[in-house]
């Protein structure tokens, strides 16, 4: 399994993703850490994989190869997520590739409603009493996404797109159509003003932030064991 490695530049953090795998990323204080928590969920990653028939090819994956390891940016110590592009996101994707891994983002965000679904609305709060119940974290994802997507050019107002679901899976199916157009087109993803962002780096990204709050809301779960 082609794993990248992005360090924090004040040495707090450092980020463990799966280049092939969007959504799998995991952090630690260390490399060793954070690729210790990605093998960690490749268990819970499988199911993500086995809503589009790819859950042989991720079981069959072998143990996490380092291929490339790089400096992140400050949100890589602070956050404990990568933020930063490596050398891969800006090769070229061929094909079927792409359509893979937009396959692969669209079973993350069914995945997080799967789960949205069967948690209780209440979730586990931490040791002072913080954290967000269930209808919070699917507004927070939405919220989110919406910063991101004018890149690509879907400007939205946040009103009624988080709920029903209905209405998030309609939004996602925007996304995915303007991210193959960019994909067609040739061109990158970007705010007036803002970086560019590639596409590999822009769907790992969108897949990471859906899959840690789909585990969050499983790990918080006040209906089951």
């Amino acid at each position: 399994m082609r794993v990248s490695i992005e360090r924090g530049p004040k040495g707090k953090k450092c980020v463990a993703y799966a280049i092939d795998w969007p959504g799998l990323e995991r952090n630690g204080k260390a490399a060793e850490t954070a690729l210790d928590h990605l093998t960690a969920y490749r268990e819970r990653y499988a199911r993500v994989a086995d809503r589009v028939g790819l859950a042989d090819a991720f079981v069959a994956e072998p143990e996490p190869e380092v291929v490339e390891d790089y400096p992140g940016v400050g949100s890589t110590d602070f956050w404990g997520i990568s933020f930063a592009q490596s050398p891969t996101d800006h090769l070229p994707l061929p094909p079927d590739e792409f359509e893979r891994r937009l396959s692969l983002l669209q079973a993350c965000w069914a995945e997080f409603d799967a789960i949205a679904d069967r948690v209780s609305p209440e979730l586990k709060k931490g040791p002072r009493g913080g954290g967000r119940d269930r209808d919070h974290i699917v507004r927070h994802l939405i919220a989110s996404e919406l910063d991101w997507t004018p890149k690509i050019g879907i400007r939205l107002d946040y009103h009624d797109i988080a709920f029903p679901l209905e209405n998030r899976q309609r939004y996602h199916d925007q996304v995915i159509e303007q991210l193959r157009f960019h994909y067609e087109t040739g061109t990158p993803a970007k705010l007036k003003g803002g970086p560019l962002w590639t596409l590999p780096f822009f769907i790992r990204h969108l897949a990471y932030h859906v899959m840690d709050h789909a585990w969050e809301m499983e790990d918080k779960d006040l209906t089951e064991p």
